[in-house]
């Protein structure tokens, strides 16, 4: 069985006070809607776990009905912090779960292709990440003000998300997280605590994620052109 967990537990305090980035409507849906129908028209996935802040499971119960998401899903409550709300949807999982998606609900770009290509590279390594090789020139600041050395970028990837993994193997490195009380910024980031390798998965498509308020045009037109 292959489960995806979809993260919506997040505050999005960087898109403004009062806004709720997931629910802001872009291209006639939700932002969450997009990423939600994302994955229950992928054939690739058998469940979805949506992780979510308490008090919003009626809000994201109404999305199912209304926008005709039939693929079995269940909720679970969100942590303090991101890694926290990842083990709860990992706790929520299906005992038949061997192979996990773990998706921000705020980039609603993604394509079922490469959500069943890390699925794939999963099942292969145990591990897969959705990511971008980096194109601008990098510059590193000592002091926030000033540049102080150009960054090599040849060797640099933008990872994303799905991030992808064997199940079992993603507990592992997220219960040595949590044991070490250390704060990670991706579950990839666990993986290379317990030396799992991890395989990069280039899109082809753009694939952003909604963080401030000028990301929402940009998404909008790509979700536009993506409309079937």
């Amino acid at each position: 069985m292959v489960s995806a967990i979809i993260v919506a537990a997040g505050k999005g305090a960087r898109m403004g006070p009062g806004m709720d980035k997931l629910f802001l409507e872009v291209a006639g849906l939700p932002v969450v809607a997009h990423t939600w129908r994302r994955f229950d028209s992928c054939d690739g996935i058998d469940e979805i776990v949506l992780v979510v802040r308490e008090g919003m499971q009626s809000a994201f119960q109404d999305l199912a009905g209304q926008h005709g998401l039939e693929k079995p899903f269940r909720m679970v409550a969100g942590g303090a912090e991101r890694q926290d709300s990842v083990w709860n949807g990992l706790e929520a999982l299906s005992p038949a779960a061997e192979i996990v998606a773990i998706q921000d609900a705020a980039r609603p770009c993604v394509t079922n292709e490469l959500i069943q290509a890390t699925i794939e590279a999963a099942r292969e390594i145990g591990a897969a990440v959705a990511a971008q090789p980096v194109t601008d020139t990098l510059k590193e600041s000592d002091d926030g003000r000033l540049v102080t050395r150009t960054v090599d970028r040849a060797r640099l990837w933008a990872v994303q998300t799905p991030q992808t993994f064997r199940v079992e193997i993603i507990r592992r490195a997220l219960a040595v997280v949590r044991g070490k009380k250390l704060l990670v910024t991706d579950d990839t980031a666990a993986c290379e605590l317990i030396g799992q390798p991890v395989k990069l998965v280039p899109g082809l498509s753009p694939n952003p994620k909604i963080t401030v308020p000028a990301d929402l045009a940009y998404v909008e037109w790509l979700l536009a052109g993506t409309k079937k």
